[in-house]
């Protein structure tokens, strides 16, 4: 049998095809550098099982060092059992970084042979099943480890971890801990942790109904050791025992405060009461440390003056999510305590409706902003590349130069952007616009012929060409930032129907009012963002056709994932043409989420979407909506990359039932990451469906939530 080294083709190295072509004009004509960057964006598994049997030169390229350094298997959702095992047995040795994040369809015996693997110094095995034993077998192999990221489950026990194992995680630096089960995981045995990730996903009854409480960590032996610690984040998902777990992490963190201690992030939803041991830790924090990264419950910020005694060197990101900080506060706090916040990448102001105004007891969230304090935050903060400010009210002033459109476009930097729809609405209606028509008047639902009852004069908005009006603030704000790779246009007052571990939201609040003005025109702007993956349109209701969709659709090659939700008037579906228009241009989706109220999800909707070949994730969400499931099967057969399909509609439990076993039997033996969830909206029983979802597909496409500045830039890989 021949060896890799040698050659087993022709005289020519070329495939029969390539061969034929001029010197230097087919693939391999291209220099190493070159080929080695096209093969970059190979996946791993291809690369090296198949792409490196075809030719010698491809073979030496394949294990080019650059190409096996790093090996990402995430969402490769064709990354079976045995292509990850001969995958590690061809390459194993070479690797220095592996990250199998989200590969829950990997049975624990195929995720051990990471094993193999003695030269990982980073590895990341979030959503893998792994017991405690055989986390003890992995890592007692892996002696030049340096990061880690794992799953601490139901049923973990640190005293399973063998010797070899915890000597391995005392030389580990970083940490990226989830926690489904109230514990200190590993934790207490990586004595030299730098940066330490915690995710709390901890439900507060187990299936049987039995309340848990964190109660069960106290006493353990071994607590953690915080004296090196640089980062510290904790995200928590909602539920008490979750803010009780980490106020025993943070208990010990309060005893001494790091010294190198530069990134200090807590995120919470709700309410999370500020105790004892936490007010001095922030009190120490204050003291002895400048930090480069604040994040903090808004319970901590409200009514304190924390923020004039913290330090800060060269901040990179600060989120005041949800608190009630007023623009005032945040011009003296936090900008004119002669910080430098140039070096600032990320801000995160959601969920603040006074952040941008004045202090006055008297105002009101729907009120006109002040410009003057955007301004200054925008000439303090110029290098910004990702802004948060959904969640709010931000009504701009009449005057020219003062609309924040115009005061975001200085912030030419910006790579993600997050904002609530009534604040790209225009200060004044505008006379070449024409006014919206009533909803009565609204074109019907459904994928049929398309009534033009009410529908503004102009340009046919079928045509692709009814493009943004140049005189639009928020035309000329996307006009500045073309690099934009995440856009967010969220209703100020949107809630979706599917929120964390609760039952679906039956009623929605109105949306605001000056959200009336910002309808199609406006949305068509967007096809200026060459560079967009990355689209969530939220509560907009003078949606009346969708044409702005479609100019998204032919001008955005680069879209990715799309989200959306509550578009047109309540009750109606009016843009279901226009979105089977779009799909067909969206040639790289790999995910859809859509959350429509009465929407029919019927053969010419699935008929369109299967358009998208590079679809991989799809979720549904439609109160009182409908679906066909012989178009469900049809599309999954013709879309032959889809390996996540959650519908939440409607229909009755038999019928989804019977759709999802249905699915499952078809396709599960091809696509070993097939996760098919289908189950009735406002079913009793969703919240005990929805905890079977893996992780990376709840958190990225089954729930909505803002992702602008969620996290610090680069936390981690």
């Amino acid at each position: 049998m021949a060896s890799i080294g040698e050659d087993t083709s022709s005289a020519s190295d070329a495939p029969p095809a390539a061969a034929a072509v001029a010197d230097g004009a087919h693939l391999l004509g291209f220099s190493d550098e070159i080929l080695l960057h096209i093969l970059s964006h190979v996946p791993s598994i291809d690369l090296i099982l198949n792409v490196r049997r075809t030719c010698r030169k491809l073979a030496a390229l394949c294990l080019d060092k650059s190409l096996t350094h790093t090996v990402l298997l995430q969402k490769d959702y064709e990354a079976s059992e045995d292509k990850v095992k001969q995958l590690v047995t061809e390459i194993g040795w070479e690797i220095q970084q592996l990250s199998m994040a989200g590969c829950y369809w990997l049975s624990g015996s195929t995720v051990e042979h990471v094993a193999r693997c003695r030269g990982l110094v980073k590895v990341n095995l979030s959503g893998c099943h792994l017991t405690s034993l055989r986390l003890s077998k992995v890592l007692s192999a892996l002696q030049r480890l340096r990061s880690l990221a794992i799953d601490v489950s139901p049923g973990f026990d640190a005293s399973q971890l063998s010797g070899e194992c915890k000597a391995t995680l005392s030389r580990v630096r970083e940490l990226k801990q989830t926690l489904y089960t109230p514990s200190y995981g590993v934790v207490p045995c990586c004595t030299s942790l730098e940066k330490l990730l915690l995710y709390f996903e901890i439900l507060d009854r187990t299936r049987e109904g039995a309340v848990l409480s964190g109660q069960l960590m106290v006493g353990q032996s071994n607590v953690p050791r915080y004296q090196h610690l640089r980062v510290f984040y904790a995200r928590l998902a909602p539920g008490y025992i979750n803010q009780e777990v980490v106020r025993l992490y943070l208990a010990v963190l309060s005893d001494r405060t790091p010294e190198n201690l530069h990134a200090f992030l807590i995120s919470v939803p709700g309410s999370f009461a500020e105790s004892g041991a936490t007010k001095n830790l922030l009190e120490s924090m204050a003291r002895n440390v400048a930090l480069d990264a604040l994040q903090l419950p808004k319970s901590w910020l409200n009514g304190s003056a924390l923020l004039q005694h913290m330090k800060f060197s060269s901040p990179f990101y600060f989120s005041f999510s949800r608190c009630a900080l007023s623009g005032g506060h945040l011009i003296r706090r936090v900008i004119d305590g002669g910080r430098d916040l140039r070096s600032l990448a990320g801000l995160n102001l959601s969920g603040c409706a006074h952040c941008l105004a004045p202090d006055s007891l008297l105002r009101k969230a729907e009120d006109d902003i002040d410009s003057g304090i955007l301004e200054t935050l925008v000439a303090a903060c110029g290098n910004l590349r990702h802004l948060n400010l959904s969640a709010a009210h931000h009504h701009s002033p009449e005057g020219p130069g003062r609309h924040l459109c115009q005061l975001l476009a200085r912030l030419c930097h910006l790579r993600s952007l997050s904002l609530p729809v009534c604040a790209v609405a225009d200060s004044a209606p505008r006379a070449d616009r024409a006014p919206v028509q009533p909803a009565t008047h609204a074109v019907p639902r459904g994928f049929g012929k398309k009534v033009r009852i009410g529908v503004p004069s102009g340009p046919d908005p079928f045509s692709g060409q009814a493009g943004p009006l140049p005189s639009s603030v928020f035309w000329s704000l996307l006009k500045s930032v073309p690099f934009l790779d995440r856009l967010e246009l969220i209703g100020s007052n949107f809630s979706s129907a599917m929120p964390r571990n609760e039952p679906a939201i039956r009623n929605s609040l109105p949306p605001c009012g000056r959200a009336q003005s910002v309808g199609d025109s406006e949305v068509a702007a967007i096809g200026q963002l060459a560079f967009l993956r990355h689209l969530t349109l939220a509560q907009l209701p003078s949606i009346l056709t969708g044409s702005g969709l479609v100019s998204i659709g032919v001008q955005c090659q680069q879209l990715q994932s799309l989200s959306l939700a509550h578009l047109g008037t309540m009750g109606k579906v009016a843009y279901t043409s226009a979105l089977a228009d779009m799909l067909k241009h969206c040639k790289r989706l790999k995910d859809l989420r859509l959350e429509q109220p009465y929407f029919s999800a019927n053969a010419q909707f699935f008929q369109a979407l299967s358009q998208c070949s590079a679809l991989q994730r799809l979720c549904l969400v439609s109160r009182s909506g409908t679906l066909q499931p012989e178009a469900v099967l049809a599309f999954m057969a013709r879309c032959l990359h889809v390996v996540v399909c959650h519908l939440f509609t409607g229909e009755s439990l038999s019928t989804c039932r019977s759709l999802q076993q249905s699915l499952l039997r078809s396709f599960q033996a091809e696509r070993p990451a097939l996760n098919v969830v289908i189950f009735p909206l406002l079913h009793e029983g969703l919240t005990d469906v929805i905890r079977d979802v893996p992780m990376v597909h709840l958190d990225e496409v089954t729930l909505f939530k803002s992702r602008v500045a969620e996290e610090p830039p680069n936390l981690w890989w």
